[in-house]
This record gives C-alpha cells, structure tokens and sequence, in this order.
C-alpha cells in the first residue's frame, strides 16, 4: 500500500496540545476558525511547515522570509512583524512543553468576510494566525527503505496562471497529482512542467544522481524548497557537484539514484519511479552520505538561533 512521505506514527500526546489561534492558545477541540474566513472560503493565505530540532524551529528565517514574501504578492497584511511573529511560534512550543520530535504547521489567511466572496475587500477583520504544534517524525522504514513516485498528467504551470513561487493554502493541482500518484499505488507524485522536463513532485522536491552528480530542476516551475536550498548548499560546502537544470524522464529512469526533500523528512531515498528500480533499489551512497550532511547543517543553524538567545 503506497503511503506518504508524511507518513507518521500516532502519538497519543498530540490530543492534548494546545494551538495558538490568533493570540490565543486553545485545546485541540477547541482549535476552530469562522466558516467565513477566508482560508475556509477560498483557500486565501500562506503557510509554512517548521521542524523543531532541541527546541528551535530549523532555518526559520527562511520560512519566515518566504511566508512574508508570499503574503506580500497577495496583498495580505500579516497583522505581526516578524519578532512578534516568531514570539508566537516559541510561546506555542512553550506551552505544550515541545523541544523535539515536533513539526509546526503555521498559516495565516486574510482573515474573516462578511459574506463568501472573492474580492479581498470584503474582509471585515485582521487575519487569522494558527499554528499548529504536533510530535510528529517521519517513519523509518521510509527514511531508509524510500518512496516509490509516479509521473502524474497534472502539470505544473506557468506562474502566470499560479506562481508555484507561492506556498499558499490553494492547493489542488497538487491534491490532484497525489491523488492520481496514490491510486496508481505509488507514494508520491512526480510532477513535469510544460515544456515535459521534470519538475518536482506533488508535496517534496526531486533530486537525481547520475555518476557522482546531483541534479535538481531548474527551480522555475516549483515552490522555493527551504530544505531544497539547504541540500544544494551541503553539496556545495561538500565538494558534491550539484546542478539546476532540465532535465528529461529519460535521465531519471538511467540514474544511480534518486531522493525527495521535504521540511518533515529532510532526504528521503525514492527507490522506483514509473516501475524502474533506482540503482539496486536501496538507499545509495550518496543519498545516505547527504542525509547525514543535512542533519548536520540543521544542527548547525539550530545551534546559531540558540547562541544569539533566541527563546527556547
């Protein structure tokens, strides 16, 4: 049975965490927003997922510079500068007592409307923050064993008909590449852009390795991966070549290897793509070598917010 690559455990601690809802912290049955917010109505906001690695969310300038970045294309008014923001997201781990083993889901819409409609003039009130604290950690079997992917027919597109830059809460294209990915029994889907090159999959990003070379898309039809990002950066400090480029389902099917990236997971081995096995269908060298180099570049951004004070 194909299973996601946010595949988790339940853990039972999760039904009492309290999440933060606009300056508030609420029990988990208490946790709700107006069916006229417009998160509900029109999928209208952005969000980030943050990993919380010792009690600080990793590499959270660069989630935070993104969510603002997206919320300004939108013209939304986030209602909190980024110090106030960012204390919000250490009271929420405060208060459910979070240091590891914790992923946060933080969203913010454009608040509540005074009747279900599309033009952003018709909000009535500030925006809605949530976020969301769980202890959640990805599974071991799909961090060691891989992911199988299947190349769906849903494309990503131009960013004049919507910017894949953005990480906004309207996500159907991608819901629809899952679900065309699950039904063909893989975990993830693999996902082109349109001129047929490979671009990035429906909830992670895609890598290759071909003799001793990592390879990435070009990045101009997929989300600016925060953890994408980090792992080009550790082949860099690594002396691994690594490449943005186009490249075809050809190249794919005839690599040594292959991964996804993820905030959750980090570097995940995919194992299969469309019914070819990647290498001998285990995790490789180099997957296994960048997994280790990212968990150490993570401890090390962790380790940086922690030594200017930040609060844990």
């Amino acid at each position: 049975m194909a299973q996601s690559i946010h595949e988790f455990a339940d853990d039972p601690r999760n039904r009492d965490i309290r999440i933060y809802v606009n300056g508030e912290m609420k029990p988990r049955e208490q946790a709700v927003v107006s069916v006229f917010d417009s998160g509900f109505v029109l999928g209208d906001g952005v969000w980030e997922g943050l990993r919380v690695i010792d009690g600080h969310p990793a590499f959270l300038d660069a989630h935070l510079d993104r969510l603002y970045e997206g919320a300004k294309t939108i013209a939304l008014d986030v209602g909190l500068d980024r110090a106030a923001l960012t204390q919000a997201i250490y009271a929420t781990l405060a208060a459910n007592d979070m240091r590891d083993g914790v992923h946060l889901r933080l969203m913010v819409t454009r608040g509540v409307k005074r009747t279900p409609y599309q033009d952003p003039r018709v909000v009535i009130g500030p925006a809605t923050i949530v976020i969301i604290p769980e202890f959640k950690n990805p599974l071991p079997a799909t961090v060691e064993r891989g992911l199988t992917l299947f190349t769906v027919h849903v494309r990503r597109g131009y960013p004049d008909v919507q910017d894949n830059k953005l990480n906004s809460h309207s996500k159907l294209n991608c819901i629809t590449a899952c679900i065309q990915a699950y039904t063909a029994g893989a975990d993830e889907g693999l996902m082109l852009d349109p001129h047929g090159f490979v671009a990035t999959c429906n909830s992670t990003h895609f890598f290759i390795v071909r003799k001793g070379e990592v390879w990435t898309s070009t990045g101009q039809y997929c989300l600016g991966g925060i953890t994408r990002a980090n792992v080009l950066a550790v082949c860099r400090e690594a002396g691994i070549p690594a490449f943005e480029k186009s490249f075809s389902l050809t190249d794919v099917y005839g690599a040594d290897e292959a991964f996804c990236t993820g905030t959750f997971a980090g570097v995940v081995p995919v194992r299969e793509v469309d019914g070819r096995v990647m290498g001998d269908g285990r995790r490789g060298p180099m997957v296994e070598r960048l997994q280790a180099l990212y968990r150490a570049f993570a401890a090390r951004d962790v380790a940086a917010r922690a030594a200017k004070g930040a609060p844990a």
